[in-house]
């Protein structure tokens, strides 16, 4: 399997909040992407480097309030609302697979179900748990596998952004690289003890900064 970093999730109270927030941090401003009519959610992209992309995320205030199933990224939980409201946090790192079938048939946890996403003519398969829950709260990435085409960060914006690394921390980190290995992704993360926590270590105009 061709595993690697596909993308990463930066949750937002708005698009508005996390532009004005990722401005003052990265020192750039992230263009505005697409809407997920799936999820009732819409973002801003831009490349991060290496065929990845950084994704500002936010619940869409023009789409249904109930999207027909819980969102992604444990947006409908009302803790991840509450922080989300305080200022924009890591969410989610993503994986790139080009064979999500036997990532998930590997997995020595439950990843979710697996979702058919289309937009225009392109489409996507994302792992997401039923009822919008992050695998071990976003330490563990959701997995991708897209249609076959260009990588979609190659249309986006590079504005001198790029992700240096995914930092992990969990108090149990040996279990938790032991899950990352059987996952075949312990190569795309930085594991070390401590509370749990998602971090992004970036170079960007403004120096290096760590999103969390």
């Amino acid at each position: 399997m061709q595993n690697k970093i596909d993308h990463f999730a930066i949750g937002a109270d708005s698009l508005d909040q996390g532009v004005l927030a990722m401005e003052s941090v990265l020192g750039v401003t992230v263009p505005r992407g697409g809407k997920h009519d799936a999820m009732s959610t819409h973002n801003c992209v831009m490349q991060s480097g290496n065929e990845s992309f950084f994704e500002l995320l936010a619940i869409d205030p023009e789409a249904p309030a109930d999207p027909g199933r819980a969102r992604w990224f444990s947006m409908d939980e009302q803790a991840t609302k509450d922080r989300l409201k305080q200022r924009p946090r890591a969410l989610c790192w993503v994986v790139g697979t080009d064979d999500l079938d036997a990532v998930i048939a590997a997995s020595p946890v439950d990843l979710g179900e697996v979702v058919l996403f289309t937009r225009g003519d392109r489409s996507w398969r994302l792992t997401v748990p039923k009822d919008g829950s992050l695998p071990m709260g976003g330490l563990l990435p959701a997995f991708i596998e897209w249609s076959p085409g260009p990588h979609p960060s190659t249309g986006q914006q590079d504005l001198g952004v790029k992700l240096s690394k995914v930092q992990l921390q969990h108090p149990e980190p040996e279990t938790l690289s032991n899950i990352l290995e059987a996952l075949q992704v312990s190569h795309l993360a930085e594991v070390s003890a401590g509370a749990a926590a998602l971090s992004f270590s970036l170079q960007t105009p403004c120096g290096d900064v760590v999103l969390d």
